[in-house]
């Protein structure tokens, strides 16, 4: 009996922390992701319920809706939300499928997936925002399976998986990631230097894969190997 009025504790606690004041403004959000051209409702939907303010800095809580990125722990940054609603409507994700998410980051785009469903596993490179991201989405009641890891080497052991969206820029398409996409499957993954273009990859066949540039794009670079 004890855990179950904590969990109702908490539900209260974060309904407190999410105002109408917020929901008016992820409202207002949602619209102008709409009018950037972001046209799956269901994405849309996802945004707009959950309360992004919760993965951020205090310092910017005031600013959470806005279409913008900000700082976060670790020298990295939580994606604006039109990034966030582009690379996850590039996915074209289908019920229940597995998505492998490389770099958990501040747990926000790890949310939205799972908001619709999917099956996901996220790995982090950071152990402080490994620790954070998933102590906060375990809080908000997702169920996802998180990993701290090196992005590079993706999750083998639990894949293949029927999409796979890449949070950070990475100088080139990695091909340790490539092949844990099954066939017919998407990957999202910026690519280049200081400054990336947004790519979608569908794997045709066993060594065959379609190449398909979307636009320019700044994300942190991905790095390698795990930071404890």
């Amino acid at each position: 009996m004890a855990s179950c009025f904590k969990n109702i504790s908490f539900v209260m606690s974060m309904e407190h922390n999410d105002t109408f004041r917020h929901k008016g403004l992820r409202l207002r959000l949602v619209q102008e992701l709409r009018n950037k051209g972001i046209t799956d409702n269901k994405v849309l939907n996802a945004i707009g319920a959950i309360p992004r303010h919760l993965f951020l800095d205090s310092s910017f809580v005031n600013f959470a809706y806005q279409d913008k990125p900000f700082p976060i722990a670790a020298g990295q940054t939580i994606s604006q939300p039109y990034t966030v609603a582009l690379q996850t409507q590039l996915l074209e994700l289908k019920p229940n499928d597995k998505v492998l998410e490389v770099g958990t980051g501040s747990g926000y785009q790890a949310a939205v997936l799972m908001q619709l469903g999917m099956r996901l596993f996220s790995i982090e490179r950071q152990r402080e925002l490994y620790t954070w991201s998933t102590g906060l989405l375990t809080k908000l009641g997702y169920s996802g399976r998180f990993f701290l890891g090196d992005g590079y080497e993706g999750l083998p052991t639990f894949g293949p998986f029927d999409k796979i969206i890449v949070t950070a820029g990475a100088p080139e398409l990695p091909r340790k990631l490539l092949i844990q996409l099954k066939i017919g499957g998407i990957m999202i993954i910026p690519i280049g230097g200081a400054q990336q273009i947004m790519t979608k990859i569908v794997r045709l066949a066993e060594d065959d894969f379609e190449q398909i540039q979307i636009g320019h794009c700044a994300f942190v670079p991905m790095l390698a190997g795990v930071v404890k």
